[in-house]
């Protein structure tokens, strides 16, 4: 499985990782960190309609490069002025072309917290994601264990950041409810097909708890999906693709919030 592939490298670029900078300096600079921005009270904050987490996404392992004069400081002020409660960072560099550093760059220019993107599997990762900026945090059901995911949502809430807890079915979600989620990510696109269907989020959208806040991720492109999504109770969307490979990421993401036909 592709998503196998991809988690093996990652291990094995932790470890190098791990060699150049070791936890023992990274907990000796986390006292000068940042303090992480209330990811999840942004999302929550909106009265009406739907917030929005915007995702700065280079390149994905399917299409390639998504957006050829790829500016991630460029793109997270356009993100805002189009009206996002939060900011997307794809840092995994050998699939998707991100960087740890994009972090930085969207920070220069949006006051929206940022979420960091990859494939965490260790306490590393969310130590070091605290470190280089990160307000929230994306984790993975499916390639974590139970003890590993609970563990992981147990230090990010430690250290002050949100634990976005990413799922693909119904097992998956029980899981995650399970670990202690607060935040859980219904992604659309079927891991084996690569196939979309935003019913996967509407499906599971009746059994969330009132405490947790549900994210639909993927295959959102029209304001039709933005509407069809509120109706189920979703409370948030994450899109990428739609908005980095758009001519104008600001009026796209209007767009998709009505934003531009409830001025007219």
């Amino acid at each position: 499985m592709f998503l196998d592939q991809i988690v093996q490298h990652k291990k094995e670029d932790l470890a190098r990782a791990e060699q150049a900078l070791p936890l023992d300096q990274i907990l000796k600079k986390l006292p000068a960190a940042h303090s992480p921005g209330n990811f999840r009270g942004s999302l929550a904050d909106k009265i009406e309609g739907m917030s929005v987490i915007a995702e700065i996404k280079h390149a994905s392992p399917v299409k390639g490069v998504l957006c050829a004069d790829f500016d991630p400081q460029k793109l997270a002020a356009a993100y805002q002025a189009g009206g996002a409660k939060a900011i997307s960072v794809i840092t995994e560099e050998r699939y998707f072309k991100g960087s740890a550093e994009y972090i930085a760059l969207a920070k220069k220019s949006t006051v929206c917290p940022v979420l960091r993107k990859d494939f965490i599997v260790s306490a590393y990762q969310v130590y070091e994601s605290k470190l280089i900026g990160a307000d929230a945090i994306l984790l993975i059901a499916s390639i974590l264990d139970d003890r590993t995911l609970s563990a992981l949502i147990g230090l990010a809430n430690e250290l002050g950041i949100d634990a976005l807890v990413e799922v693909h079915d119904r097992p998956e979600f029980k899981r995650a409810l399970f670990a202690g989620a607060r935040i859980i990510g219904v992604n659309n696109r079927n891991l084996k097909t690569f196939q979309v269907d935003l019913s996967t989020t509407v499906q599971l959208a009746g059994e969330i708890p009132a405490e947790v806040l549900l994210v639909s991720e993927s295959g959102i492109s029209t304001r039709e999906d933005m509407v069809k999504l509120e109706r189920a109770g979703v409370k948030a969307v994450l899109i990428g693709e739609t908005l980095v490979r758009s001519a104008d990421p600001e009026v796209k993401l209007k767009e998709l919030l009505g934003s531009e036909r409830n001025k007219s």
